[in-house]
């Protein structure tokens, strides 16, 4: 490099320009600059000297005695300027290691005159002016050395209102230096100055003034240069990529030097392992990840680049349409997404308040219990909007009481790491559970921040995704209600005629056989369409009347009977037990759920009915090894009225199965995991049990006066 030079006449205009750049920052520092800034003289002082060191070198060469002398008084003012910001930041006690620093660098740099009076009075001998030019360069490097850890020291252990100040300053004493000290290396090595570096020198230095005079100004301090992530992670990968190569030449060039056949296959060895090293370590997502949580912790003041946070969170859940996946899935992965999580689940409150699997995304391994979580946990959640660390909970860390509540699945499940709760209007809507990210990391109070805004608006849309269905189903409810009227008025006329064509008949036939024939056909076809009349009646009403004790076993037994002709129905336990509810709901009910276990079954694969009691309740479960449901659909469709799996199916025999358990005072529970089947669990109370707590609840009863 020291044999490339610039022509006399550009290297000429690049020291004029350098100059002429140093002397307008002069006159802005003195005319606008702060006049409190501690280190405004000495910057005049040293803008002054570098326009006369350039406009020296312009005239006279970079060599001359006057120009090292101008650029001496330069540094010197530097030095007094780094010294004055020291002074400045009110640290009295690092000034006394510091003082001693300052006076050795004036030292060092004055040697410059002592050396340059050295060669004028010294002979011309080619040794002497070697050795006096590698004694200037060592000069010039420990003088830039000494004040690059000055700068380091100054604003590593600067107050947050000193920054500021040392923001413009800083970066151009910091670019002075360490192209000097880059210059000197060069001159060093080469023995002789670069040509271009030195010819350059001069414009470097004056645009270092112009941020002398940008510091200066009281605008200064707030013109921040603050470049994107994107961006600033594309440098870092180039910045590594170049060290890479650079270490890479700079080893096989020493492997070189050495010579021999040891030396080259040495090198070929080592640019062997060098780019399988590369090819191995640059498509690693860990590594990637490394250096992304690496670069943000050292380089930026936040963890997160909100504005892309949060345009990136909005384009996740708005990209719906045919073929997308549901709000749910979006959800979850809009919440994974901020924190990097490679996979998440959501739970949502049931009737019970007890959280059950809604939606998953990628995360098919993981195991949820059919409650995930009892109504105590949600409540939890609901109350201090709590972003729980499950690495926390691990190690017995208990904020609000929780430790006791956390479920053991979770717990257990090692990649399980963040559970944040969807609080809309301080009520619990869902809560999503993040899977720990690729590059493993503590949460802190911004992801908690974040995660918790987070939560809040995508609370707001599943809330306000379970309006409008709400909404939907009332209008369905509406047609169908408007549909069943006239379908009822249609069959009244026909049982209408019908009972008049009996009548007429019972007073007008002539043959008595034939007429007690056709008695019993038209009564028999009254009297079912008036029970069929009576069943449509019902739909909607949740209204269940004449309860009465019914015997589990041989409810179950009469159903498997009944539907063992057209499938293989199989009685596992039929213990009697004994409760409360109307007789033909529940089997209509009973059927309901057994036919759609038929339906999802394999032919020949058979359908279990278990009868079972835990003392208060009696259960009918009924279980199918069939392609079982999705969580999603379990959660939004399987009791949801119109929304059916099968081919023209109409899509409320589950709705109505369960309505009508829920207004005997039962429930409906299901548990299905796709590719292994579903479990349905028709839970009711005790008949017993009920007549004993109604016995406890009335007032004044012949019992409790005797007692």
């Amino acid at each position: 490099m020291g044999g490339v030079v610039l022509i006399p006449l550009a290297a000429s205009l690049a020291w004029l320009a350098g100059a002429l750049l140093s002397a307008a920052a002069m006159l802005w520092i003195w005319r606008n600059g702060e006049r409190a800034r501690p280190d405004r003289v000495a910057l005049i002082v040293a803008a002054g000297c570098s326009a006369v060191w350039c406009a020296l070198s312009a005239g006279l060469g970079a060599d001359s005695g006057v120009a090292i002398l101008a650029a001496t008084a330069r540094n010197l003012a530097l030095i007094a300027a780094i010294f004055c910001l020291f002074s400045a930041d009110g640290r009295a006690d690092s000034l006394k290691p510091i003082r001693p620093v300052i006076i050795a660098l004036v030292l060092v740099q004055l040697l410059q005159p002592v050396v340059l009076l050295f060669q004028l009075r010294a002979d011309s001998a080619p040794g002497i002016v070697s050795a006096v030019f590698e004694v200037r360069v060592v000069i010039d490097m420990l003088v830039s050395i000494g004040a690059l850890m000055l700068l380091h020291n100054l604003y590593a252990g600067a107050t947050n209102g000193m920054r500021p100040v040392l923001r413009w300053t800083g970066v151009a004493l910091a670019g002075i230096f360490a192209y000097d000290l880059n210059l000197g290396t060069i001159a060093y090595l080469s023995g002789e100055n670069p040509g271009v570096l030195t010819d350059l020198r001069g414009v470097f230095a004056g645009i270092m003034a112009g941020l002398f005079a940008l510091g200066m100004n009281a605008a200064g301090p707030r013109v921040q240069f603050s470049p994107s992530r994107a961006v600033t992670f594309r440098t870092l990968s180039l910045l590594l990529i170049g060290g890479y190569l650079a270490l890479m030449v700079l080893v096989t060039k020493s492997l070189a030097l050495i010579g021999g056949d040891i030396a080259r296959a040495s090198q070929i060895m080592f640019l062997v392992l060098a780019v399988v090293g590369a090819g191995v370590a640059l498509p690693s997502t860990r590594i990637h990840g490394w250096m992304k949580v690496t670069a943000t912790k050292h380089l930026f003041q936040h963890r997160y680049d909100y504005r892309q946070e949060w345009l990136r969170f909005t384009r996740t859940i708005g990209h719906g349409g045919t073929g997308s996946a549901s709000l749910q899935e979006r959800a979850v992965k809009a919440l994974a997404d901020i924190t990097e999580s490679p996979a998440g689940l959501l739970l949502m409150p049931n009737e019970e308040v007890q959280l059950e699997l809604t939606a998953r995304w990628n995360w098919p391994t993981i195991a949820v219990p059919a409650v995930a979580a009892d109504f105590g946990f949600s409540g939890l959640l609901e109350q201090h909007n709590l972003v729980l660390a499950f690495d926390e909970a691990r190690r017995g860390v208990d904020h609000h009481g929780e430790q006791p509540l956390v479920p053991a699945w979770l717990i257990e499940a090692e990649d399980a790491w963040a559970l944040v709760p969807l609080i809309h209007f301080d009520r619990l809507v869902g809560a999503i559970v993040l899977a720990r990210p690729r590059t493993p990391r503590h949460l802190d109070w911004e992801d908690f921040d974040l995660l918790r805004v987070a939560g809040q608006q995508l609370a707001s849309y599943l809330a306000e995704q379970a309006g409008q269905q709400a909404l939907m189903d009332a209008s369905r409810f509406d047609e169908f209600n408007r549909r069943m009227a006239f379908v009822m008025h249609d069959i009244k006329n026909l049982v209408s005629q019908l009972s008049l064509l009996a009548a007429n008949a019972e007073k007008h036939a002539d043959n008595p056989a034939f007429r007690a024939d056709m008695l019993v056909t038209l009564r028999n076809s009254a009297d079912k369409m008036n029970a069929l009349l009576a069943r449509l009646g019902r739909y909607g009403s949740g209204q269940v009347h004449d309860l009465a004790p019914i015997d589990l076993a041989d409810l179950a037994r009469g159903v498997a009977a009944r539907l063992r002709t057209v499938h293989p129905v199989s009685l596992t336990r039929d213990a009697p037990v004994v409760v409360r509810g109307n007789r033909e709901a529940l089997e209509q009910a009973l059927i309901h759920l057994v036919q759609n276990a038929i339906d999802a079954s394999e032919p020949g694969m058979p359908v279990f009915i278990d009868v079972a009691s835990d003392g208060l309740n009696g259960t009918i479960e009924v279980v199918d090894t069939g392609q079982g449901m999705t969580p999603e659909f379990v959660r939004t469709g399987l009791f949801k009225p119109f929304v059916s799996s099968k081919q023209g199916g109409f899509g409320i025999g589950a709705f109505e199965a369960r309505e009508l358990v829920k207004a005997m005072g039962g429930r409906v529970a299901v548990e299905s995991r796709e590719g292994l089947g579903t479990r349905f669990s028709v839970t009711l109370p005790i008949a017993e049990a009920v007549r004993l707590l109604a016995e406890h609840a009335a007032p004044n009863t012949p019992s409790q006066e005797v007692a």
